[in-house]
């Protein structure tokens, strides 16, 4: 570690719900030793807005990830930054005709109000902030991060050092793209890993009761390659007369859907097209009070990979969106930043009390957020890839024939279905495998390498030393899939 007195500890850049909950977690952990200093781009009465377009989010969360941050740090979220309960959310197939409970419990947040309460918690420890401020660039020194430079929105620049910089500005940092140090971060994600969503909040009034276009008490997923082609769209409640509506598509997937079609839609178009077809949500309007004014339309990017297979190197470590944390078969960041940010703090807390924020030093946080969360990210990294090679005609088939009551299970649990139904040495099924065999057979190769990425990612090496031989282990795994699940052009149903 370079020698002399850093500004602070650490410095946390980024402001948004993994920033913050990391910078909890630190002083909960280290019980507010440590200096600490949060940077976040937006003004001290809008911390964490993600966009121009406000706190754009899909706004979900499993009561899982919230059971385990009341666990860990004692923090115990409430109203109003909880805005609606959920019992679990049902996927739907095209045709609307089959359907899975995909999660347990859960909760939709408030997602212009949950980051106030998030900073008076990081506050109850001596956290300090810097607003209207963005880090641009690292600062090193014989090859470790001591520092970062920055801007503030009056144009006057600034230079601050710490023990250890932890990035967490989003998908697309600068930090992470430019680190100035050799270490074994990936700094760039691929485009076709990236989807476009966005979304309303709205409040509306109930034309009839379809449960599959609006459950007060469930949040909707529909699977729909033409509505929302290598993605999907969402109906999640925010109460019984409100709701956030939105879809997310991959970039490459739209392009393939409209030369196909001879269509031009856009991300926008395509979802004032799911809000106008859905026959329920109807006389809706944007609300315009406090708590969601400025934050009731907008698109946001989201890495859909497995996380990054290094978050660490000497004197820094990426949380959030920033090391590709969102769960790559649904996009949902929230959970994952809740995991990442609170194994991360103490992680981080350790490292400044025995001295060595060091790649080694910082090590246990790879280790341990794959081991509690990380572990199927490349399975479902796999399944993602796969369903893009599918038609709306095919997932249809597929729910309603190869899903079993243990299948369901499995996805409820956030494990990878086994698809046993699917399989030819089931008697009872041969008729509707033969009648899908493509469909079939991509399914079982999907659960045999789903296996394979789990058990390697379950033996990820406590150190660094056995950290290439890994990756390549685990690099040999996926290419495979990448080259088997080559996307194709939608079909028409």
């Amino acid at each position: 570690m370079p020698a002399g007195n850093p500004d602070y500890d650490v410095i946390i850049a980024g402001g948004g719900m993994a920033g913050l909950i990391t910078a909890a977690s630190l002083g909960y952990h280290s019980k507010g030793k440590h200096r600490v200093l949060v940077i976040d781009r937006n003004r001290e009465n809008e911390p964490g807005r993600k966009t121009n377009n406000g706190w754009t989010c899909g706004d979900a969360t499993s009561k899982r990830s919230l059971d385990y941050l009341a666990e860990h740090i004692g923090v115990r979220y409430g109203s109003p930054e909880l805005e609606h309960p959920v019992k679990g959310v049902y996927v739907y197939s095209p045709d609307r005709k089959s359907k899975v409970l995909f999660e347990g419990e859960g909760y939709l947040f408030n997602r212009k109000l949950a980051p106030r309460r998030q900073v008076a918690d990081a506050r109850k420890y001596g956290t300090e902030f810097m607003y209207e401020a963005t880090a641009e660039r690292l600062l090193s020194e014989d090859g470790w991060i001591t520092g970062v430079t920055g801007r503030k929105t009056d144009g006057t620049t600034f230079t601050m050092t710490a023990k250890l910089v932890i990035d967490a500005t989003g998908s697309s940092s600068t930090l992470r793209r430019f680190m100035p140090i050799q270490s074994m971060i990936e700094k760039e994600i691929d485009p076709d890993d990236v989807v476009g969503t966005g979304r309303y909040i709205l409040d509306f009034e109930p034309t009839g009761d379809r449960r599959e276009f609006f459950d007060p008490d469930y949040c909707i997923i529909h699977l729909d390659q033409f509505i929302a082609p290598a993605g999907y769209a969402w109906v999640f409640p925010k109460g019984r007369k409100k709701v956030n509506i939105g879809l997310g598509v991959s970039h490459s997937g739209l392009a393939r859907r409209n030369r196909r079609f001879k269509l031009n839609d856009n991300l926008q178009s395509l979802i004032d097209k799911y809000l106008a077809d859905n026959p329920v949500i109807k006389n809706f309007t944007q609300p315009s009070d406090d708590a969601n004014s400025g934050n009731t339309k907008g698109n946001w990017q989201v890495p859909v990979r497995r996380h990054n297979d290094c978050m660490v190197a000497n004197g820094f470590a990426i949380v959030g969106d920033a090391a590709w944390m969102p769960r790559p078969i649904d996009a949902g960041g929230i959970s994952p930043s809740i995991y990442g940010g609170t194994i991360l703090g103490r992680v981080a807390a350790e490292a400044l009390e025995a001295g060595d924020t060091s790649e080694a030093g910082l090590w246990k946080y790879n280790v341990e957020y794959m081991n509690t969360h990380g572990y199927p990210m490349a399975s479902f990294e796999v399944l993602r890839r796969y369903l893009q090679t599918v038609t709306n005609d095919q997932i249809d088939y597929g729910m309603k024939h190869f899903l079993s009551e243990e299948d369901v299970q499995a996805i409820t649990e956030r494990k990878h279905p086994e698809f046993n139904q699917a399989r030819l040495m089931n008697p009872g099924m041969w008729l509707r495998v033969l009648g899908e065999l493509s469909l079939a057979r991509g399914l079982r190769y999907t659960v045999r390498k789903s296996s394979a990425l789990v058990e390697i990612n379950l033996a990820y090496p406590d150190s660094p030393k056995g950290f290439a031989e890994w990756q390549k282990r685990l690099g040999r795994e996926l290419a495979e899939t990448v080259e088997k699940f080559k996307p194709l052009d939608v079909a028409a149903n």
